[in-house]
């Protein structure tokens, strides 16, 4: 059965035109309200001004991430950053509310993607696109040590992000729950389950795809209702995660009227 993995396994990325920095600047993206994924800010530098962009971002509930002063050199291109830096995000997240909505708004089975720490921005750009052409009413990522909405991912996404709702949570095991509440079965992909043939993917679904190097978490393991595999007949055991999420995208797909 397959191992659902990429060929690498990547740290957050972020491109250098994705990034505003100096502190006014980043000031200024935080209180106009433009969607920011990420704020970036150097290690021993949460004084003076930065204190009061960190409150408002906090307050927006952007992530910020504390980071060595020379990845923001180097993210800058030798700009003066002023120890702090935004990743501007290509459209809004949303909340989980929206994805359930929109099923109910089209009178259809919510159908729904987890990623549980998905970290390269193709990978999320390409399960975004498919996911949009596939049906699904949303996707789901954690805050931490996952892929964002960078420029990277929409482009990769070809569109599907103004489609598609994306939401970001703290704690996927807590989403979990929530969404098994709102009766939905939960599956997860990877290695040593069911073959994905033989399993009903009939009604609400949410399909959960791990990071590309660890495959899914053990305690998101644990939540789900089933895992499935995938057959391999070849001598390479491991799948491109976004690869393998398409497949059983489409597994659902068919499975529904």
């Amino acid at each position: 059965m397959a191992e659902f993995k990429n060929e690498r396994n990547i740290n957050d990325t972020e491109n250098k035109g994705d990034v505003i920095f100096g502190r006014n600047p980043v000031s200024e993206a935080i209180r106009s309200g433009r969607p920011i994924d990420s704020i970036l800010v150097a290690k021993g530098a949460k004084t003076g001004a930065i204190v009061g962009i960190l409150a408002k971002a906090r307050d927006k509930k952007i992530r910020i991430k504390e980071v060595d002063p020379k990845k923001l050199d180097y993210m800058c291109a030798g700009g003066t950053h002023q120890g702090i830096a935004a990743v501007a995000a290509v459209c809004e997240y949303k909340e989980l509310e929206d994805i359930l909505n929109l099923a109910k708004e089209r009178e259809e089975d919510p159908f729904i993607l987890i990623l549980d720490e998905i970290e390269d921005p193709h990978n999320l750009g390409a399960i975004i696109r498919t996911a949009e052409c596939a049906g699904a009413h949303g996707v789901i990522i954690p805050n931490r040590r996952s892929a964002g909405l960078s420029y990277t991912v929409g482009k990769t996404a070809a569109g599907a992000v103004e489609y598609v709702p994306v939401v970001r949570v703290p704690n996927i095991p807590a989403v979990i729950d929530t969404l098994k509440d709102n009766g939905l079965w939960v599956f997860g992909a990877d290695m040593n389950g069911e073959d994905y043939r033989k399993c009903d993917f009939k009604g609400p679904v949410a399909l959960v795809i791990g990071n590309e190097g660890k495959g899914i978490g053990r305690l998101v393991r644990e939540k789900c209702d089933v895992i499935v595999s995938l057959p391999m007949k070849g001598k390479i055991n491991s799948l491109n995660a976004s690869v393998a999420a398409g497949i059983l995208m489409y597994k659902v797909a068919d499975s529904r009227p």
